[in-house]
């Protein structure tokens, strides 16, 4: 069986660490090199020569990680690994999914060429913003599920009036299947956008008087739709509301806007590092949960044990 090596990139340092910890070895070594006008030209200290390499790296923020990633590819490539495999916990431009309006990109499936053309043999990611981002790879995706993490928590808070909210039509899905696990009941928050990172109106379908709400998604950036339907869940009778989101992007006003709400926690992986320490938010490491995948990966065993 080949030698399996794991590399971290620059921007999640922190989680690969543990990831290759609970895995059961340290890190490889890995120079990441940047000319004086930011050129990047990562090296590996080792041999990979005939390994199993994961490089861990998300994208976010995204054009410089995401090329330092291929770049890393590139390089475990032309070091003859036998196969590469990036561990991407966040995967970056994945909003851009589809053509929403005339003329413009769909980003998600550029970035997945550019990976697979960099010489990818495989991805690892978790919590895609949309599911069908697999169908644009063709080569084999692991895409792992948050609600492993969270379900443990939300279990352990013991709540005793639960119900799930989504906090838009289009989390419907995800939203269903914790309120199916759980054996409860949801309600919608139907919102309607001007322009990006900025809710125009928002309503909620569904009964949540004297409910323990639980808001799922899978990123919170600006944290103004969390706030806003949070605010909205309160005024219409809810005993307590929290937000569970894998991907922490927290931009702009996002610390404030969270710390300023109705909001008694956010509850957040650490697949992307936190800019700085708030009351309100709560870290859950997915390291595990990419060590046991990576294991199964390696070992060619089924990952289905790792959903919830």
């Amino acid at each position: 069986m080949p030698e399996t090596k794991i590399f971290s990139g620059s921007n999640t340092p922190q989680l690969a660490e543990s990831i290759a910890k609970s895995y059961g070895q340290a890190l490889g070594n890995l120079t990441l090199a940047k000319f004086s006008d930011g050129e990047m030209s990562p090296s590996y200290n080792e041999s990979i020569r005939g390994c199993n390499v994961f490089l861990i790296q998300s994208t976010n923020p995204s054009a410089d990680n995401l090329l330092e990633l291929c770049l890393m590819i590139d390089a475990a490539k032309r070091a003859s690994a036998y196969k590469v495999c990036a561990v991407i916990p966040y995967f970056g431009y994945a909003r851009q999914d589809r053509k929403d309006r005339p003329r413009v990109s769909i980003a998600a499936k550029l970035i997945a060429n550019m990976l697979t053309s960099a010489g990818a043999d495989r991805i690892m990611t978790c919590d895609l913003h949309a599911g069908q981002i697999q169908g644009f790879f063709d080569i084999p995706l692991d895409h792992l599920n948050g609600s492993a993490i969270f379900v443990p928590y939300l279990k352990s808070l013991d709540l005793g009036n639960l119900i799930f909210a989504s906090p838009d039509v289009g989390g419907v899905g995800r939203t269903r299947a914790y309120a199916k696990h759980f054996e409860v009941d949801m309600v919608v928050c139907d919102k309607h956008r001007k322009r990006a990172n900025e809710v125009a109106s928002m309503q909620l379908i569904g009964d949540v008087e004297s409910k323990d709400v639980v808001l799922v998604d899978d990123l919170v950036d600006t944290a103004g739709t969390l706030c806003k339907a949070a605010n909205i869940i309160l005024d219409k009778g809810a005993k307590s509301v929290r937000a569970i989101a894998t991907h922490g992007v927290l931009s702009g006003k996002a610390y404030e806007n969270i710390e300023n709400s109705m909001l008694s926690e956010l509850v957040i992986t650490d697949t992307i590092p936190i800019k700085q320490e708030s009351s309100k938010i709560k870290v859950l490491t997915v390291a595990d949960l990419f060590a046991k995948a990576i294991h199964a990966v390696t070992g060619n065993t089924s990952i289905s044990s790792l959903f919830v």
